[in-house]
């Protein structure tokens, strides 16, 4: 018998085994990777959608200024009825640190608003600019943690023609504010 056949039939085995094995070890790591990746796609875009409705709920709060409605109550329900703590919890399960911490703020500055329109401040009022203005800031700051981690491409006010994110510019109320004042 010779050895040399057969030490060098039994290492071609190995080395073909451990190349199969390897390959699809990186096979799975590949598919668990983009499953987590669809994974924190969907809950970023659940996270903004929820918080969206909330906003869009609180806006209308603050326009109706419906006498036969308390604010506080109509605010609190608004976070309710857009399922914004459910989809959170989800959302800081799978988000990375750095889109975790821009989602907070955004939450931050959404209960923010939630707040002043709680007190009655209707769409046109100072207090509610003062914490529309930021909350819209960090609505942009939440959109660019999430392309940067998602899709390493970013973008700026600038990207938009404007100066800032918060949307002060625009905004006719504020720059109404800016001339009266000046």
């Amino acid at each position: 018998m010779d050895w040399g056949t057969l030490l060098a039939t039994v290492s071609g085995g190995f080395i073909a085994i451990s190349g199969t094995v390897l390959a699809d070890r990186l096979r799975q790591r590949h598919e668990k990777d983009r499953g987590a990746e669809e994974r924190r796609r969907a809950v970023y875009i659940e996270f903004i959608a929820a918080v969206g409705r909330c906003h869009t709920r609180l806006r209308g709060i603050a326009q109706a200024q419906d006498p036969a409605v308390d604010p506080d109550l109509a605010a609190r329900a608004a976070l309710d009825e857009a399922a914004v703590h459910e989809v959170r919890e989800r959302f800081f399960i799978d988000a990375s640190a750095d889109v975790a911490g821009a989602g907070q703020a955004m939450f931050q500055q959404l209960r923010a608003v939630q707040h002043v329109v709680g007190t009655g401040a209707t769409h046109t009022s100072p207090a509610f600019h003062d914490a529309y203005h930021p909350y819209l800031d960090t609505v942009w700051a939440y959109r660019v943690a999430v392309r940067g981690e998602l899709e390493d491409r970013t973008f700026s006010p600038a990207s938009f023609g404007w100066d800032a994110w918060d949307g002060r510019e625009r905004c006719p109320v504020c720059r109404e504010e800016l001339t009266a004042g000046a």
